[in-house]
């Protein structure tokens, strides 16, 4: 095994690109090299630490098992080396060409996404905002693998090396099509748990924020389906008699697009809020701290929701 002080950096770069990409070619591309600058480098790394590292496979390679106890270090090592390099540089959003990586829940997306991006597009036209999806199950495995510098969504309290900024504070809304039977008179807990309710999952749990109360209040609800992406939903409501209770700003947006009704649930729920977590080693980071200012700022100015049809609960 090679001593850690006659390693180049470079060389630990490639080894981190082929083992992320699982492919030369596409790990060439991503660090701007040619493909049999990449085959050296990895050809010296392999006569340093007497491993071969990758097996070739169909359609890419496979890394060896000293490998993967490697690709774990390494990628923490290089991020981490990113990060202070990055924090110590000035951050201009008028020149920068920064990538972004940020993982948001499906209701932070719609609801701070479009502003977000307008805000970004102004001021930092060449930086670019990489989102992908969290929720509470895995936000802490993608900021510790630096998948993602910071989560927005509705998350659990953190342990004490991140922060956390409270964003929006939330209600619910229930949609269903024109017509149904709850879309008038009076909506009684009664009432409302008589039909299936569709519980909007992505990570495919079936327990919704509602289903406790309604337990406590000896009203528990049937669910009709369980979905993973919000695009089904309207047309599944118009349908069928299903209903689905949403955070109340999203609800008013797929009501208004797909002509939904919008009314008050009939049982109360302590209001959620949307939190932006970051890892602590982010506090100075001039960029990152421009990006969370501009996201609290966007949060801010988000319209408050309101049911969009007359006869609430």
């Amino acid at each position: 095994m090679a001593d850690i002080g006659t390693l180049d950096l470079n060389l630990l770069r490639v080894f981190d690109a082929v083992a992320r990409e699982r492919h030369v070619t596409r790990a060439a591309e991503r660090l701007h090299l040619s493909q049999p600058a990449v085959s050296n480098a990895l050809a010296r790394l392999r006569l340093a630490l007497g491993d071969e590292l990758f097996l070739r496979r169909p359609g890419g390679v496979e890394p060896t098992a000293l490998a993967l106890s490697l690709a774990g270090p390494v990628a923490e090592a290089l991020d981490r080396l990113a990060d202070a390099l990055s924090s110590e540089a000035p951050f201009d959003p008028a020149t920068s060409t920064r990538v972004f990586p940020v993982a948001f829940s499906e209701y932070a997306e719609a609801v701070l996404a479009p502003p977000l991006l307008a805000g970004i597009a102004r001021a930092a036209p060449r930086c670019l905002l990489a989102i992908r999806h969290t929720d509470r199950t895995d936000w802490e495995a993608l900021l510790t693998g630096g998948a993602a510098t910071l989560a927005v969504g509705v998350l659990p309290e953190p342990p004490a090396i991140y922060t956390r900024l409270r964003l929006l504070p939330e209600g619910f809304c229930t949609l269903m099509r024109p017509g149904h039977p709850l879309a008038e008179g009076a909506l009684t807990t009664a009432r409302f748990v008589s039909v299936p309710h569709i519980l909007h999952s992505p990570n495919g749990s079936r327990d919704g924020a509602f289903d406790g109360a309604l337990a406590e209040a000896g009203h528990p609800r049937r669910l009709g389906a369980v979905v993973a992406h919000l695009s089904a939903v309207p047309e599944i409501l118009k349908r069928t008699d299903m209903i689905i209770t949403l955070s109340a700003r999203l609800a008013k947006r797929l009501a208004e697009a797909h002509g939904l009704v919008s009314r008050d649930p009939p049982i109360e729920i302590r209001h959620t809020r949307l939190s932006l977590i970051f890892h602590r080693r982010f506090e100075a980071d001039p960029g990152h701290a421009w990006l969370r200012r501009l996201i609290l700022a966007v949060a801010r100015e988000v319209e408050p929701a309101r049911p969009t049809a007359a006869g609430g609960a």
